[in-house]
């Protein structure tokens, strides 16, 4: 109980200090909302008596007698008073006597009775050639500094240091010229270097052209190196200086003119003056000591440059010896000529756009057409260059002996001016100057005033490529020395927030193709050629199968139709067959022999393509034009079974007259052809879905990237090739014509012998119809459908019909075809020019009744009218196939093998018409579904086309089922309308 009574009384004060908490947290700003921001200040910003904070990270006031530093994060006495402390924390500051003339020590800490005046900054003056000494040996201050002068003359030769606290010996030329270290009036000192007369130009031109803006700027760099630069390497063979001598050079975009007092100039007076020194490396075009700048000074070398020999190393895609990386070295300088490093060139070493590694370093394996281009923001450039740095570009290979070798990479600079004109920017190479180093970023010679300076210009390198090309007939993957295509951008700073600059890098391969387009135009020309002797054929046997013997226009455009489709079958037979070229031996080689054309080089490619669709196209329309405008009769066989009474009209008599034939059966006929008309042995929709599906899931559209893989999944992470067009198309073409083929196979001889052969049916169904079709696809030729029943009547009950069939399977009655004992029931006609006469008489009046309306006999009625003419045209067929009209008779028989193979009647139907066996049923021809291959090829064109535009394959699938669509709407549509006009069938019953 008492521990009871102790626990309470403990634990009251406890209850009361929290609940006093509570009530200060929910009175309090620490349980509401904080505001997390704080205002925005920079160095820059802060007053004279303020300096930026940076663990505030705003401005903040100076102690007394405090200013702030040059950075502005910091704090410094005040002229004429000394640190008493500064441990990186407060600053403490103290006066130093005025009186007795004393002014702050170098390090701020003391003051020092001066020996003469003082400095702006308080510190101690002394004169010019003399250093200040404040303190003794031991490092003991001094009660008055003194002022001791170095000596300039022999044998010391000193001078004050920068800081002017030490004397040092002077520099080597002040000493070899002028015997001590003042550079006599006589001679030339520049840039820290005193010079005797020399063969050098003076004054040097000191400004930099910035042709692409018109502009001069008075560079600050060229003014204080170029001349003593010039100088050093010409009297001292200073190798520093040489090198910044050529780096000046490339600045100025390898100049060269008849002006020898600009850093180019000034290059080749030093070349030309150091001959007798010899070359390096037994490279004529490079001098002892000086930068290897040109491949020569006269034009016409480049073509000896780039083709006198091959590369001493060869690539391969695959196998044991396989070798598909480009091994690129630099030799990299600074500004002042300091040779930094050998440097591998990978990753983003010449790339200016940012990416990841395994991107970039995509660039350099051999084969992979490489292209990077971004927008870089100036800013971004001026402090990641704030000088510019200097690359000699090598290969590197291995020689017989497995050393190591290094094969220079000629720079085709497109900046450099000849006497002012660009002389590179054209593609004649005898007319190139190729050049070797080249640097990325120029923001140091734009700066007129001070090196720290923002820079009036900069100049990028917007544009770098470096291209391989293949010996010619070459089988092991010979090439010759890559070129370095370089093109520089003068940037005018006008605002570095805002302004980008578009930058580009490639790595590009070519081979020579002019043999392949030679081979491409000689099969085209053959090709070409055969199809005119081909559409000639065709154009004669239109003529006779129009019964038309005169050359007129009508005939020439025939020709021309004919020849369109017949050549657009020639430039889709040769594109296709390049496309596969290309895939295959580009894809499948091992050593290289062949690399792909230059996406310039495929633009004749491309227009080959669209001539192909083009032509194709017309045909396409042509064959559709006549499909729809065929002449069509559905000939009924079917006699009435008997008479009937029937009364007539105007009063209560009766007549017995025959019983009416059924128009069912031909209604029912006309609308299984209409349904046939648009059939096709391949699936639209399922073509589409299928190409899709194997060229974007399966991955077969990688095949058309520029690299030798054959891979069809990539590394989502990896980089991506461009597209090349031939690849492309020869991958989509070959896609769609597979499956396309796969399917008519299936349809062929799967679908149609197991399933539904809706032709053959269609026949069968004339026969069970007891009606039999005439096609006219021209005047007086066609295609004839015998659908007379071998029972006699079709116009009967269930019971009949069912013991007709069994009396046919049973060989009880006779057989279908037109002949006795014959099956055949498909002819191609020939029709005499008397019968078609005929023909076009019975139908005159519904011709004259769609003429002009003054023809139009107003008493007549069009639907008995057309009736009578129905049955006027039935009987007459019906018994020019009895043979009831010897006039206009006919004879059958079979197609000789030439007249098949020619497409082309030798025998012409003068006297009597000819039936033909076909027992292919060729009145398809007539049909989508006898044109399958014309189709197949169009749709395929039609795709390719699309995508080649667009370079969306689901786009050019979408357009390509909606194009099929919409003609085949086309082609029932106006197919029907045709039937219904030229086969007197009412077209309310066509569904």
């Amino acid at each position: 109980e008492e521990h009871q009574h102790q626990a309470m009384a403990t634990g009251t004060p406890q209850l009361c200090t929290y609940t006093s908490l509570l009530f200060v947290l929910f009175n309090s700003d620490v349980y509401h909302c904080q505001p997390f921001s704080i205002p925005f200040q920079q160095p820059s910003g802060c007053g004279s008596d303020q300096f930026f904070d940076i663990s505030r990270l705003s401005c903040a006031k100076c102690g007394l007698n405090q200013i702030t530093s040059i950075a502005g994060t910091s704090c410094v006495c005040q002229t004429g008073f000394r640190a008493v402390s500064n441990n990186g924390g407060p600053l403490s500051c103290e006066i130093c006597p005025s009186d007795t003339k004393q002014g702050v020590t170098k390090d701020g800490f003391d003051c020092i009775r001066c020996p003469g005046d003082l400095n702006e900054d308080g510190t101690c003056h002394c004169p010019t050639g003399s250093i200040l000494v404040e303190r003794g040996i031991d490092g003991s201050l001094l009660e008055e500094g003194r002022c001791e002068s170095c000596i300039g003359e022999n044998p010391s030769f000193t001078v004050p240091d920068v800081s002017g606290g030490r004397c040092v010996r002077c520099q080597q030329s002040f000493i070899d010229t002028s015997l001590s270290c003042a550079c006599s009036p006589t001679n030339l000192a520049s840039g820290g270097l005193c010079f005797s007369s020399s063969n050098l130009p003076t004054p040097v031109a000191s400004n930099i052209n910035f042709a692409q803006l018109a502009i001069l700027v008075q560079s600050l760099w060229f003014t204080e190196h170029l001349q003593s630069s010039a100088a050093a390497c010409l009297m001292f063979y200073n190798l520093t200086a040489c090198q910044a001598l050529g780096n000046m050079c490339v600045m100025n975009m390898n100049a060269i003119s008849s002006v020898s007092n600009d850093a180019c100039g000034l290059f080749g007076t030093v070349f030309r003056t150091t001959a007798a020194l010899g070359s390096v490396q037994t490279i004529s075009y490079w001098r002892m000591n000086l930068p290897w700048l040109y491949y020569g000074d006269q034009p016409g070398l480049a073509s000896r440059v780039l083709y006198a020999e091959p590369f001493p190393a060869s690539f391969s895609f695959r196998g044991a010896a396989q070798n598909r990386k480009i091994q690129l070295v630099a030799a990299v300088y600074n500004a002042r000529g300091d040779f930094l490093k050998w440097e591998n060139i990978a990753g983003g070493t010449l790339q200016l756009c940012p990416d990841t590694s395994a991107r970039l370093n995509a660039a350099y394996t051999f084969g992979t057409t490489y292209h990077q281009s971004c927008f870089l923001p100036v800013s971004k450039l001026l402090a990641a260059f704030p000088e510019p740095f200097f690359y000699d570009l090598y290969m590197d290979f291995s020689d017989a002996n497995e050393e190591k070798r290094l094969w220079a990479v000629p720079v085709l600079n497109r900046n450099l001016q000849f006497n002012g004109q660009f002389v590179n920017q054209g593609d004649n190479l005898n007319n190139w100057y190729l050049t070797r180093r080249i640097f990325l970023v120029d923001t140091l010679s734009g700066r007129e005033t001070a090196l720290t300076d923002q820079p009036k210009v900069i100049r990028v390198a917007t544009s770098i490529r470096i291209g391989f090309k293949l010996v010619r007939n070459t089988r092991k993957g010979e090439i010759y020395p890559p070129l370095l295509t370089v093109s520089y951008t003068d940037v005018l700073i006008t605002d570095v927030d805002t302004q980008t600059v578009p930058v580009f890098f490639a790595l590009e391969y070519e081979m020579d193709t002019s043999e392949a387009q030679v081979q491409t135009d000689i099969a085209l020309g053959v090709l070409g050629g055969l199809s005119v002797l081909y559409s000639l054929l065709k154009t004669a046997s239109w003529k006779r199968r129009v019964a038309s013997p005169l050359i007129d226009l009508e005939t020439i455009l025939k020709f021309l139709l004919f020849y369109a489709g017949d050549l657009g079958n020639v430039f889709f037979a040769v594109t296709f067959g390049t496309g596969l070229y290309w895939l295959i031996f580009f894809k499948g080689q091992q050593f290289v022999s062949v690399l792909l054309p230059l996406p310039e080089q495929e633009e004749r490619f491309v227009t080959y393509v669209g001539c192909a669709f083009g032509l194709k196209a017309v045909q396409f329309l042509h064959k559709l034009i006549n499909q729809i405008s065929i002449d069509i009769f559905f000939i009924d066989w079917e006699r009435p079974k008997g008479k009937e009474f029937k009364s007539v009209e105007g009063g209560g008599a009766t007549k017995r007259i025959a019983s009416p034939v059924s128009i069912w059966r031909t209604y029912f006929v006309a609308n299984e052809w209409n349904e046939i008309q648009t059939i096709r042995k391949i699936n639209p929709a399922f073509q589409v879905i299928a190409v899709l599906f194997f060229l974007e899931v399966v991955g077969f559209s990688n095949l058309a990237l520029r690299d030798p893989s054959s891979r069809l999944s990539r590394d989502p992470g990896s980089y991506t090739a461009p597209w090349s067009l031939i690849l492309r198309f020869g991958v989509t073409t070959a896609t769609w014509l597979v499956i396309g083929f796969a399917q008519m196979m299936f349809f062929t001889v799967f679908y149609e012998r197991y399933v539904k052969d809706k032709i053959k049916q269609f026949v069968d169904l004339c026969s069970m119809s007891n009606i039999s079709v005439l096609l006219m696809s021209n005047r007086c030729f066609g295609y004839y459908i015998h659908g007379r029943s071998v029972h006699g009547h079709a116009d009967t009950n269930m019971e009949e019909i069912n013991a007709n069939f069994k009396r046919e399977a049973e060989n009880l009655c006779g057989q279908r075809g037109l002949l006795p004992n014959t099956d055949v029931q498909t002819f191609q006609i020939a029709i005499s020019s008397k019968l078609r006469q005929q023909y076009d008489r019975i139908l005159e009046p519904l011709t004259r009744r769609n003429g002009p309306s003054r023809l139009l006999d107003s008493t007549a009625d069009s639907f008995e009218q057309s009736a009578k003419t129905y049955h006027t045209m039935n009987r007459f067929l019906t018994s020019t196939i009895d043979h009831a009209h010897p006039d206009m008779d006919y004879i059958v028989k079979d197609k000789l093998l030439l007249e098949r193979v020619i497409g082309m009647e030798l025998m012409e139907p003068l006297d009597k018409s000819i039936f033909y066996n076909d027992d292919s049923h060729s009145f398809s021809d007539v049909l989508f579904y006898g044109n399958e291959a014309s189709l197949l090829i169009f749709d395929t064109l039609f795709f390719c086309v699309v995508d080649l535009g667009t370079q969306d394959l689901v786009l050019a699938a979408i357009l390509t089922f909606v194009q099929q669509t919409v003609f085949q709407f086309i082609r029932n549509a106006s197919g029907q309308k045709n039937m219904a006009a030229k086969s007197l069938v009412d077209k309310r019953f066509l569904t």
